[in-house]
């Protein structure tokens, strides 16, 4: 039995500010540890509940962020940016039988702990048939193509509730409580380890490919902060104005769906200026 763990950062144990994931910061360095804390419980419940493999994708910004001297060495990470699907590349290849979401956060326009959706900023709403969406909705779908359940995510109080409405199976923990955006209520490490370790064993009996969700056509709308970044969204071709500072376009799978939102909030995250967005 495989697990993939696909980890993001701004859902870790003690992190709310953003200099606590901004690479190159005191902080960040910081909050690597408690990251790596939080991945390694993972992969030790899965293992400990009887999972064979654990591969790590790392999800959160440069994608180089977890301490890989610190993991279980029965664990391999896959580290590094430009992958085929981003934050949970390695779902696609047929032997993954259940995928964690650990680390997650809610979506942009949403209460939360460092709410956003791929973009920091600049993004105030995204929808995928017409349901507002988090990372972890978007990521549950690609793997839903792929036949691959979500079988636990972890991140603060809000971010568990949000997971109830696409993979309200899968064991969940709240590793902190949000209080605004920049601030929340946290365990220490040691408790939300053996938390994470508990639900990780347990949602490996979650664990089993079945036959893939096609689901399709899938119509992804984003909302930006400003007009020229809804302008600026409409060069990737399919991509359409869809309102006041919006734009849109359909796909028929979410493979592709998931890609050209990435090549969308890529090309506008280079439209953003230091000062006025």
């Amino acid at each position: 039995m495989k697990i993939l763990i696909s980890a993001d950062m701004e859902g870790a144990t003690g992190v709310t500010w953003p200099a606590d994931v901004l690479p190159g910061t005191p902080q960040w360095e910081r909050c690597r540890a408690l990251f790596t804390s939080d991945v390694n419980a993972a992969v030790l419940g899965f293992l400990d509940g009887g999972a064979d493999e654990v591969l790590i994708n790392e999800a959160h910004w440069s994608m180089r962020n977890l301490l890989l001297e610190r993991l279980d060495e029965r664990a391999e990470m896959l580290t590094g940016r430009h992958k085929s699907l981003s934050m949970v590349e390695g779902v696609q290849h047929g032997d993954v039988d259940g995928i964690a979401f650990v680390g997650y956060h809610t979506g942009a326009g949403t209460e939360g702990v460092l709410a956003h959706t791929y973009l920091a900023n600049s993004l105030t709403g995204v929808w995928l048939n017409g349901t507002r969406a988090s990372e972890g909705l978007l990521n549950a779908r690609v793997a839903a193509e792929y036949g691959v359940p979500v079988v636990l995510v972890t991140g603060d109080d809000l971010t568990c509730v949000d997971a109830e409405g696409y993979a309200p199976d899968a064991r969940k923990v709240a590793v902190k409580d949000h209080v605004s955006r920049y601030a929340a209520v946290c365990r220490t490490p040691a408790r939300t380890a053996t938390d994470i370790h508990a639900a990780a064993k347990e949602a490996t009996a979650l664990a089993g490919r079945y036959e893939p969700v096609a689901g399709g056509p899938f119509t992804v709308e984003m909302e930006f902060d400003a007009t020229h970044l809804s302008d600026v969204a409409t060069v990737v071709p399919g991509v359409a104005p869809s309102g006041e500072r919006r734009a849109a376009y359909t796909s028929g799978t979410m493979y592709e769906a998931i890609r050209t939102f990435k090549a969308v909030t890529t090309i506008v995250s280079a439209a953003v200026e230091e000062q006025y967005g």
